[in-house]
C-alpha cells in the first residue's frame, strides 16, 4: 500500500488504538518488602506522553546528556529496527523521528561520523526508504550503510555464549567507536517480544542459526559480544501489540507514546515488556531470553535495585 493510500485508510478507520493510562508506567516497578537504597545517577528513564524527539531529549538529559556516551571525534553507529518494507504508522520499524534526533544529538556531542544500518528482512532498499528512516537519518547528517552482502560482515567469537559461539557481525558495529541500539517495542511470533536484545539479530549475517538452535538462548548469547551498545533506546511511540514482527493491519498497533532508555539491556527489556503487558497479555517469564541474559550477567531484571526516573509529558 502506498503511503498516501495508507493515510487515507487510516483517516477512515481511525489509526490504530490510542493508549491512555493515567498510571501508565507504574507496573514497571518490582514489588519488594524492602526498598533498595539507590545512589548515583539515573539507571533507566521511562518517558510517556510526548513526541519521539521530545521524549528522547528529556530522557538523555536525565541520563547526563549524550556527551556521557559519545565523545568528540568518535565514529558512532546507530542500529534501529529497519527490518520491514512498511510505513512508520505500522510500527514495524523504529520511529524515523527518533532516529533523526539521536543522529543530531550524536553530532552535537562531537561525533566525527554517524552511520545507520540494519540487516533488513525485506528488501533493504525498500525498507530503508518506506520506513522513513533513510530520509530522516540522512537529513539529520547520518550515512545509511548497505547490508545484503556477506563482505560487510566479519567473524567474531562469543566465549560466553551457551549455544551461539561465533557469528558474522556487520563491520559498522565493529568499526565504530560506540554504537547505540534503537529497537521498536513489538510483538514477535517466535521470540514473543522483540526489543533491545532481539534487535541484535539485525547485526548478524546468519539469523537462521538462531531459529535452528534455541532462539531464546541465542538471542541472549549474541548480546555477550565484547562490544556492547553504550545505550539502548526503546521506541514505544507506536507499539505493534499483535501479529509481529511484520504486522498485518492498523488494528495491530497501539499509540502508546512511550520510551525507555538505559545502558542496562536486561533492565530496559524488562521495563518495556512489563509496559507491553498493559496492552496485550505478555507474562515477563514467558520472554525467556531476558532471564537468560540476566543469567549471563548482562544486566538485572530487578528494577527495584535501579534508580528509575519516570517522566510524564
Amino acid at each position: 500500500m502506498k503511503r498516501r493510500d495508507f493515510l487515507k485508510a487510516a483517516a477512515i478507520t481511525g489509526l490504530a488504538t490510542t493508549f491512555k493510562l493515567t498510571e501508565g508506567m507504574d507496573l514497571m516497578a518490582q514489588k519488594s518488602a524492602k526498598t533498595a537504597v539507590k545512589t548515583g545517577g539515573t539507571d533507566l528513564v521511562a518517558v510517556m506522553g510526548g513526541e519521539p524527539a521530545q521524549m528522547f531529549r528529556k530522557a538523555i538529559a536525565e541520563l547526563g546528556g549524550m556527551g556521557k556516551y559519545v565523545k568528540k571525534g568518535q565514529k558512532v553507529c546507530i542500529k534501529p529496527n529497519i527490518g520491514w518494507d512498511k510505513v512508520p504508522e505500522m510500527a514495524s520499524n523504529t520511529n524515523p523521528e527518533l532516529v533523526a534526533e539521536i543522529v543530531r544529538q550524536c553530532l552535537q556531542a562531537g561525533a566525527s561520523e554517524v552511520v545507520v544500518f540494519d540487516n533488513s528482512c525485506d528488501d533493504w532498499r525498500k525498507a530503508y526508504k518506506n520506513s522513513g528512516i533513510e530520509a530522516a537519518a540522512t537529513a539529520a547528517g547520518a550515512k545509511m550503510l548497505p547490508v545484503k552482502d556477506i563482505s560487510y560482515y566479519r567473524d567474531i567469537t562469543l566465549p560466553r555464549g551457551v549455544k551461539l559461539k561465533t557469528a558474522k557481525v556487520h563491520q559498522a558495529i565493529l568499526e565504530s567507536d560506540v554504537w547505540i541500539n534503537v529497537p521498536v517495542l513489538k510483538n514477535h511470533e517466535g521470540a514473543l517480544m522483540t526489543i533491545a536484545m532481539k534487535n541484535h539479530m539485525g547485526i548478524v549475517w546468519d539469523r537462521g542459526f538462531f531459529h535452528r538452535n534455541d532462539l531464546q538462548q541465542c538471542i541472549a548469547d549474541i548480546c555477550t559480544l565484547n562490544k556492547p551498545a553504550v545505550l539502548h533506546v526503546v521506541d514505544a511511540y507506536r507499539v505493534m501489540k499483535t501479529n509481529g514482527p511484520r504486522g498485518r493491519a492498523l488494528s495491530d498497533v497501539a499509540n502508546a507514546k512511550a520510551m525507555f532508555v538505559s545502558a542496562d539491556i536486561v533492565a530496559v527489556d524488562t521495563a518495556a515488556t512489563k509496559f507491553f503487558g498493559q496492552l496485550e497479555a505478555m507474562p515477563l517469564e514467558s520472554v525467556k531470553h531476558i532471564a537468560l541474559a540476566q543469567d549471563l550477567k548482562l544486566g538485572t531484571m530487578d528494577l527495584s535495585k535501579l534508580k528509575v526516573k519516570k517522566i510524564q509529558l
